[in-house]
């Protein structure tokens, strides 16, 4: 995943992180987790009209320069510019979201690094209960505690790997993927469905999540939803209160 206007050094003071780097899993860890607690989840353009551009120039942009968020492409896709600055090998993978009453096409992306002898689940861009850090795939079928989330991965008859989360106590099957790469331009079309179609959630409500170190916040529609260790707390967002509840919350501004 290439930019002509990514710059390393501008992605590290967007995510606030000061450490040193290397291919190694222990930066690979930070730097998930730094990402995903200062670049937001969100659909504002998608709500305002537009088709979420896949240009990877104005990937960084958008992310970088203006300070904005994204959905699955967008925050993975320069997630994966990252890796590829480090020398870390990665690959996108196709994911079918597993949590609809019907069965949907494999319109998520997540990343498959590999760093220190071992494969990874690298995943920014899922919402609510999305990956916090990576997940090595060799640990199948075990409980990996994430702050205050539980997942696990295992596989399904087919063989194919299976993200799940445990929800009100219970697995709750996030998504499914399998290992064959994925180009970039594989995901065009699942963009633009996901930008337009009347049945994408996306065209349907506002949808914005902040991962943070103790909880995240997520508004859907007119909810804002606060999750910690303590519980979750819910308030309703009247029209006129949004430009506010998205700065202070979310460092976000509704788009031009």
């Amino acid at each position: 995943m290439h930019s002509d206007n990514f710059d390393l050094s501008t992605y590290l003071r967007r995510i606030n992180y000061t450490a040193q780097v290397s291919a190694n899993s222990a930066t690979l860890y930070a730097l998930m987790r730094h990402q995903l607690f200062s670049v937001p989840f969100e659909n504002l353009d998608v709500q305002a009209g537009k088709v979420v551009s896949l240009v990877p120039e104005e990937i960084v942009d958008k992310l970088l320069q203006r300070g904005r968020g994204g959905y699955c492409y967008e925050v993975n896709g320069l997630f994966a510019m990252a890796l590829e600055a480090l020398g870390i090998p990665y690959c996108f993978v196709a994911a079918r979201p597993m949590f609809y009453p019907a069965r949907r096409p494999k319109t998520h992306m997540a990343l498959i690094a590999e760093v220190d002898g071992r494969q990874w689940l690298c995943d920014l861009g899922f919402g609510s209960y999305g990956i916090r850090a990576p997940l090595a795939l060799d640990m199948l079928d075990t409980d990996i505690n994430q702050d205050f989330d539980i997942f696990r991965l295992t596989r399904d008859a087919k063989g194919e790997y299976l993200l799940q989360a445990k929800v009100e106590g219970e697995w709750a099957n996030q998504y499914g993927f399998d290992l064959i790469p994925q180009e970039w331009i594989d995901f065009v079309p699942a963009n633009y469905l996901n930008s337009t179609h009347p049945d994408a959630i996306f065209v349907q409500k506002l949808l914005i999540v902040q991962h943070l170190a103790e909880g995240r916040l997520i508004l859907l529609g007119d909810t804002l939803t606060t999750v910690t260790a303590q519980g979750v707390e819910k308030q309703q967002v009247a029209e006129k209160d949004l430009p506010h509840i998205l700065k202070y919350h979310f460092a976000l501004s509704v788009p031009q």
